[in-house]
């Protein structure tokens, strides 16, 4: 590999994570002498087709979108379009593997002939990616300094899991085909970029919107609008967390970008059809929508830069006010973003962002925030205990941005107002019927429910101290299998409306640590006390205020359990009211 690869200015740190890692790259690799591989069905041997590891793109000049990598051989310099994060984990993985089978020199083939290897990496990976290449013993590698070390995690997965008696290096080289595809001098290489990106894993919004956005030269425009802003070391880690929206994973950055545009779709002076408004929130076509919205809203791609400058202030008050995090600490007692977080990336309410965001970039009074915070977090509470529906909230939030609300008293009409079953306010009496009335939450619905109420009304000299929202698992008072412990009834009647009782919320708890087993079905007093030093609820719930009156209980039957569920009710409607 006579090239060396050196990454330009707009590339994010490498994207290693173990699911990255291609299947061939997981399993049994092939035999030392025949490069045959194990049939994982009957362990015959198989000859395998060469394995096309890499596909790669390179132009003869430097993109103008400041793209990744620059190949450098003795006769050509190329700029690397594609395929620069599989380069980068193939080097890593032969390094590992030439260390661990003591044969360091079969390396070379990644080395120029100074030595240096044959790729340079992005300059969030620099050190991290030198001292790997610089090894010269198999040595597990410790992070050091900040950033997200994920070339130094790569490293150390393949380090541990190679076995050099099921790996032949020469073999592996033999068999890895790195198809290349290089560009003319006329080519339009912002087009065959997103091209090849539209097919197989995509990459991250942010990505494929850095790269649409500048060029070389826009360097100082690049610097004081995106570097400083989403790739300074210490807020890396922040902007690449990921949260699950629906059924996918999403990183906090692709969500901002998100929310920014929702934002800027509503605004009136845009005159953003509703047709186009609609398709602007499909989470999958968010980097085509901006180019669309760039081109038929905002004055075409001449002013694309204009829009750019408008993101540093939305995303300062994006990292200031959402927080994932939130799940492992105490939320405060009275309303504040805090436990809006909880709701949002507790209980995966992401649809809320877009709106929240606009209101802490536009409501400058604090105590004027944090009381549309509650308004919102009673708005949606009392949806989630009567098991309302979410599926209109992201067109009923957007149409609060529409409307420019910024203010409680407004928001809070907005919320009466609304007369259709997708977006109304339960009522009082609609909240304590669903806490009398069999729930069939999932569990994440239930545990919300319970520990935002036990935040809330929990006395502040409470003798246990409130854990995050992760520290508590849910617990059945009385079990599912109470039939096994607790005694037959008389009738099958009474069996199957027992059954039903048990699945409301007065039988349900927080807890701080799941009881064993043997606990969890046994009856109330083993269930209460523990057993053979594990602890029971006593153990776990003491002190919570959710729990008043469960621990002292001499028995926990049908009756007890709608007592808890009426006192929790009268509960929820303090902690949200209407």
């Amino acid at each position: 590999m006579a090239a060396h690869d050196e990454v330009a200015y707009t590339v994010l740190a490498h994207g290693w994570g173990r699911g990255r890692v291609p299947r061939r790259h997981r399993r049994r690799g092939p035999d030392r002498e025949t490069g045959l591989t194990p049939d994982q069905g009957d362990g015959r041997l198989q000859r395998r087709a060469p394995w096309p590891a890499a596909r790669l793109a390179a132009s003869p000049r430097r993109p103008r979108r400041g793209w990744t990598r620059k190949i450098i051989t003795d006769e050509v310099e190329l700029w690397s379009l594609d395929g620069q994060q599989r380069l980068t984990t193939i080097m890593i993985y032969f390094k590992a593997l030439t260390l661990k089978n003591g044969q360091p020199e079969k390396f070379g083939g990644f080395l120029l002939e100074s030595g240096k290897p044959a790729l340079a990496p992005s300059k969030n990976d620099t050190d991290d990616f030198s001292r790997i290449m610089e090894l010269q013993e198999p040595a597990r590698q410790e992070a050091k300094g900040k950033g997200n070390h994920r070339i130094v995690q790569a490293f150390n997965y393949f380090l541990e899991r190679i076995d050099v008696n099921d790996v032949d290096v020469m073999t592996l080289k033999r068999n890895i085909q790195l198809v290349c595809i290089e560009v003319d001098e006329g080519e339009d290489e912002q087009q065959i970029f997103d091209t090849i990106n539209s097919r197989g894993v995509r990459l991250t919004t942010a990505e494929l919107l850095k790269n649409y956005f500048f060029s070389r030269e826009t360097v100082e425009d690049y610097q004081k609008c995106w570097e400083s802003v989403f790739e300074v070391e210490d807020d890396l880690d922040y902007w690449s967390q990921e949260i699950v929206t629906g059924r996918i994973r999403r990183s906090l950055i692709d969500l901002f970008f998100d929310s920014f545009l929702q934002i800027k779709a509503q605004q009136k002076n845009y005159g953003v059809s509703t047709e186009d408004k609609k398709s602007f929130g499909r989470v999958d076509w968010l980097f085509t929508s901006y180019k669309e919205f760039i081109e038929k809203y905002y004055g075409g791609e001449d002013r694309k830069l204009d829009l750019v400058r408008e993101l540093k202030p939305y995303a300062d008050v994006f990292k200031r006010t959402f927080d994932p995090g939130c799940v492992q600490r105490a939320v405060p007692r009275d309303s504040s973003i805090g436990r809006l977080n909880v709701v949002i990336f507790g209980l995966k309410n992401s649809t809320l962002i877009p709106y929240v965001l606009y209101i802490a970039k536009n409501v400058k009074d604090p105590a004027v925030r944090d009381e549309m915070y509650g308004a919102m977090e009673s708005y949606v509470m009392r949806r989630v205990v009567c098991r309302s529906t979410t599926k209109n909230y992201n067109r009923f939030f957007s149409s609060l941005i529409l409307g420019n609300v910024l203010d409680p008293d407004v928001l809070c009409d907005e919320f009466a107002s609304q007369e259709d079953s997708t977006t109304q306010m339960p009522t009082d009496e609609e909240v304590k019927s669903a806490f009398t009335g069999e729930t069939r939450y999932i569990n994440l619905q239930t545990r919300g429910i319970l520990y935002l109420i036990e935040s809330k009304e929990r006395l502040a000299n409470s003798s246990t101290v409130l854990l995050g929202f992760d520290g508590y698992s849910l617990e059945h008072l009385m079990p599912k299998k109470w039939r096994n412990n607790w005694g037959r009834l008389a009738t099958e009647e009474g069996g199957c409306n027992r059954d039903a009782t048990l699945l409301t919320l007065g039988n349900l708890a927080i807890i701080t640590q799941a009881l064993n087993a043997s606990i969890r079905d046994a009856g109330w007093v083993t269930k209460k006390a523990g057993k053979n030093g594990a602890p029971g609820l006593e153990g776990c719930a003491a002190g919570l205020t959710t729990m008043d009156g469960v621990l002292s209980a001499a028995a926990w039957d049908e009756e007890k359990i709608h007592e808890r569920a009426k006192r929790l009710a009268d509960m929820a409607v303090r902690v949200w009211p209407k």
